[in-house]
């Protein structure tokens, strides 16, 4: 090994540094995301302020994301669409054996489990996520930042620490819309537009409906917000290059916040849930 790093192998050699490089970064990440959670407390204590306010931007949005209404009404009509989707194909797909009646129990199951968490997570790291990485690489290229360590302000809590709270306080609200858009939409699609009678549905979505359910679903929601913040904050805290590098970098943040997304979903799926589903038809 230490032959082919200084030896003649110059393909190996440049195989194994970029190895190399990428195990630096893991690193690098790793750090940065203790350091963001250790100085969140802090974060809480000393900038208080300024926590409140990224908690209304987060979730009302500034600018031009605020006549929409924020990530509120954008998480809100993904969960809603995704629900009513939900119901159209569970309809169709279990009318086709003649057990259309079980579309209440499809919705409690699919919607808790899986739509909305995922769908939820999706429009966090497009709203949230992707506008801190912005924010935070627009200060690193404009050297505000480097004014801030100048001033003895600590810049991993006033300005990741604070936006990583800031995510998971406003995920709670944030997702409980979403939860609720995801069952009204596919209550309205199968009573509304499909006609099956109301208590029909609604019998079978209480009876599947667990508690327990929803509350790890929060759980979720609010380990893939954590997720979300720390990966965006990080790309946007490193970013470099100029105007470019911040797009560069919001795209990267983009990317490894879908990839975290999708595999929390699969780790808490498999760790809660396991490989029998924890339910049973015949209740």
């Amino acid at each position: 090994m230490a032959f082919a790093l200084t030896g003649k192998f110059r393909g190996t050699r440049r195989r194994l540094g970029k190895a190399s490089n990428a195990i630096d970064g893991v690193g690098e990440q790793a750090l940065f995301f203790w350091r963001a959670l250790v100085w969140a407390p802090r974060s809480l204590i000393h900038y208080r302020k300024e926590t409140i306010r990224l908690i209304a931007e987060i979730s009302m949005g500034t600018g031009a994301l605020a006549v929409i209404g924020g990530t509120v009404v954008i998480v809100g009509f993904l969960t809603l669409f995704a629900g009513g989707t939900i119901a159209v194909q569970g309809y169709s797909s279990l009318g086709n054996i003649g057990i259309e009646a079980l579309t209440g129990f499809f919705a409690a199951f699919i919607n808790v489990r899986i739509a909305a968490p995922v769908i939820a997570g999706i429009g966090l790291a497009a709203t949230i996520g992707a506008g801190s990485t912005a924010q935070l690489g627009a200060m690193r290229v404009s050297e505000e930042i480097d004014a801030l360590e100048v001033m003895a302000i600590p810049s991993i809590p006033y300005l990741v620490s604070t936006r990583v709270m800031a995510g998971m306080i406003a995920i709670i609200p944030l997702y409980s819309l979403a939860v609720v858009a995801s069952f009204v939409a596919s209550r309205f699609a199968t009573v509304v537009l499909y006609g099956q009678s109301s208590g029909v549905y609604d019998h079978y979505f209480s009876t599947f409906l667990m508690p327990t359910d929803i509350l790890w679903s929060f759980a979720q929601a609010i380990v893939m917000a954590l997720a979300v913040m720390l990966i965006h904050t990080y790309y946007g805290y490193n970013a470099s290059g100029g105007p470019v590098g911040v797009g560069v970098a919001v795209g990267n943040a983009v990317r490894m916040s879908l990839i975290a997304v999708v595999t929390v979903t699969l780790l808490l799926s498999l760790a809660i849930y396991g490989g029998s589903g924890n339910f049973n038809l015949s209740g």
